[in-house]
Formats: C-alpha cells, sequence, structure tokens
C-alpha cells in the first residue's frame, strides 16, 4: 500500500470481486478522457467491446497482466493495468515490462494520483527485474505526453490504436530501469 500526503490516496491491487468498478471505472475514465476527440460511434464501440465487463474478466484473467486501484476511502478514483512477457501488447520482451494503462478521473488530475501509479509501476517493473519500461500513449493527449517525459519516458516507436474504425497513432515511450 502506498499513500498520498494529501488526499490519503491507496493504492491496493485490483481482486477479481472488484472487476464490475474496474470496469466502470475504465469506461467513465476513457470517456473523460477521449469523447471530445472521438466520433460517438467510435466512443461507444470502443466502450462496449474493449471495456466490456468479459473483456475485462479476460485481461485480468491473464497470467502476466496486473491492475491496481488509486483509491480514497475505498472509493477507486484512478487505475493502473501493467502486461509483462507475452502479455504485453506490442514488445513482449521478457526484459521490459509494460504500462498499458494509467487513468485517473478528471476531478483528481493534478493531485498526484497519475504520479501515484506510474510510481508503482516503475517500483513493480525493478522489481520484476525489468531492464525497460514502455507504454503508448495517443499522440493528440499532449498532457499525458508531457507526464510521462517529466518521468522519464523517451519516444522510441509508433504503431495503432484501433478506436472503432479510426486508426489512430500511439507514441511509444519507454524508460530505461537500468
Amino acid at each position: 500500500m502506498l499513500y498520498s500526503d494529501s488526499l490519503n490516496i491507496e493504492l491496493e491491487q485490483v481482486t477479481f470481486s472488484d472487476l464490475p468498478t474496474l470496469q466502470e471505472l475504465s469506461k467513465c475514465t476513457f470517456f473523460e478522457t477521449f469523447a471530445a476527440q472521438n466520433s460517438p460511434e467510435n466512443m461507444a464501440h470502443y466502450l462496449t467491446s474493449a471495456l466490456s465487463l468479459q473483456k475485462i474478466t479476460e485481461e485480468f484473467n491473464q497470467p502476466n497482466s496486473i491492475f491496481y486501484f488509486a483509491a480514497i476511502d475505498k472509493k477507486p478514483i484512478g487505475y493502473l493495468k501493467m502486461n509483462f512477457g507475452a502479455s504485453q501488447t506490442e514488445l513482449q520482451d521478457e526484459k521490459s515490462t509494460e504500462i498499458e494503462r494509467i487513468y485517473v478521473l478528471h476531478e483528481f488530475h493534478g493531485k498526484n494520483v497519475g504520479q501515484l501509479l506510474c510510481d508503482k509501476a516503475i517500483e513493480i517493473s525493478v522489481e520484476q527485474g525489468a531492464r525497460f519500461v514502455w507504454l503508448g500513449v495517443w499522440e493528440h493527449n499532449p498532457r499525458a505526453i508531457r507526464f510521462y517525459e517529466k518521468n522519464g519516458f523517451i519516444p522510441f516507436d509508433k504503431h495503432v490504436f484501433k478506436l472503432g474504425n479510426e486508426n489512430q497513432t500511439d507514441i511509444m515511450m519507454k524508460r530505461d530501469l537500468v
């Protein structure tokens, strides 16, 4: 467990019984982050397919994936999803870890929640013996790009993220750990 002094934010690993809450938080934070810049049809498709309870359950059951909540008084306000080994979406390098998602409810932006989740991801990556940690971030999300740059991530490639019927470009960023 980690705590933020200002808001008493606790980080806890997501359990199977938390999956409905994780799904709702995933849908809410994704919508808050991307709805204004994408068509309602593409958003609806993504929310109902990629963030369905069935899909979240499948992701949770991957042996090399892990989820953490950031919570205040046991109420989740953000989350982290990490992948290791063959569960990584792109590289699948045994000496790397992937931060697939860090999402925080908008009302808690700028309150150190994302930083706590990122620090947890780095801590887990070091514990896993990873040489580096990587992620993909939408090229039209400058706030997130700045956040990751501030945390020592640098661009190294690009990949396609499919949102509904649109192919979007994610900047792949990594941070060396050794």
